[in-house]
């Protein structure tokens, strides 16, 4: 895999990186199959690493800590969030001082380690100022605990925002965001990728097969397979939504344009997310050994201009094919706040 520079770091990246939400009790439950894969993965030549917190509680980092113990760790860029829900304390979450400082602690203690090569805070928070929130993690980076900072589903103005505020402020400024970015989901396209790339910030977008629906086992005419996925999130998969509907008959056209160019569905997805020049590397999230070997050999494809506009002509530049598919809900578009 040839390496990538992660925003404007220096800091060299593989165009995979290996998402760790499926290791835990949110997935693959047999730890040291987890850690098998893991070790797949880096010896495939993946050096970049994401998890946090809220996975499984912890359990996605304890996983990865045992899978880089022994040497490993040096090799790997390793990358966790912060913001999701810990516990029932109502401190045990968000983008705070108070917590990020205390869960900090957490994260490090789990993944058995000294430092964290990008911590990101993984959900904008309303009633959080974001100078807090900067102003917590640069002392982190100070002290040697964190070496970057990044953002996670974040939308454009607020990206902007950060980093106004940072340079304001003397903070450190966030150097990388972690946007939902597949095919099926487009619409950081508009103004989010644009953003990234005016503040030469690295984008690592999460959900890359769009929650399993471009794995190829989504076709019109057969039964939807059961998936973990659909068990956490059952509304993105009841196909009595008019949105699934058009997913499923999107997902089946680039089934069709990919076995015209001689590749899986699964290579056509993650080949297109790395295109985009504003993109630094795709995270897959592979439950099992064979997920993972069937995502590897997309890192060495390159889509054609022709496929990529044939791509264009099922799902439209900047088009989310469910609406109702983005990351975060902004709460100022809800109705009640919008007329009220």
């Amino acid at each position: 895999m040839e390496h990538r520079v992660l925003g404007t770091t220096g800091v060299k990246v593989s165009p995979l990186c290996l998402g760790a939400m499926m290791f835990g009790a949110w997935g693959n439950t047999d730890q040291e199959d987890s850690v098998r894969i893991i070790h797949r993965a880096l010896d495939a030549g993946i050096n970049f690493i994401d998890t946090a917190d809220v996975y499984s509680r912890g359990g996605s980092e304890e996983v990865v800590g045992k899978a880089l113990a022994g040497g490993r760790r040096d090799n790997v860029v390793l990358a966790t969030k912060v913001h999701g829900r810990m516990g029932d304390d109502p401190n045990e979450f968000g983008n705070s001082r108070r917590w990020i400082v205390r869960e900090v602690e957490n994260s490090l203690r789990r993944l058995g380690t000294d430092w964290i090569d990008l911590y990101q805070i993984h959900r904008p928070e309303a009633d959080t100022d974001i100078d807090e929130t900067l102003g917590a993690l640069s002392d982190l980076v100070r002290t040697g605990k964190v070496r970057y900072i990044g953002s996670s589903t974040f939308p454009a103005s607020q990206i902007v925002e950060a980093q106004w505020v940072a340079e304001r402020r003397g903070r450190e400024r966030f150097i990388c965001e972690q946007p939902p970015y597949s095919v099926l989901v487009r619409a950081i396209e508009n103004d989010v990728l644009p953003t990234c790339r005016r503040y030469g910030m690295g984008v690592i977008p999460w959900s890359p097969l769009a929650g399993g629906w471009l794995s190829g086992r989504y076709r019109v005419g057969q039964d939807l397979p059961a998936s973990r996925r659909a068990e956490m999130i059952p509304s993105r998969y009841d196909m009595s939504l008019p949105g699934n509907q058009r997913k499923l008959e999107a997902a089946d056209a680039l089934a069709d344009l990919a076995q015209e160019a001689g590749i899986t569905l699964i290579e056509l997805a993650l080949a297109f997310v790395i295109r985009h020049p504003a993109v630094t590397a795709a995270i897959i999230g592979p439950r099992t050994i064979d997920h993972l070997e069937s995502q590897l050999t997309s890192a060495d494809i390159v889509l054609s201009d022709e496929v990529l506009d044939s791509i264009d002509e099922i799902v439209p530049p900047g088009v989310n094919v469910n609406p109702a598919d983005g990351g975060w809900p902004n709460p100022a578009l809800e109705p009640a706040a919008r007329r009220r």
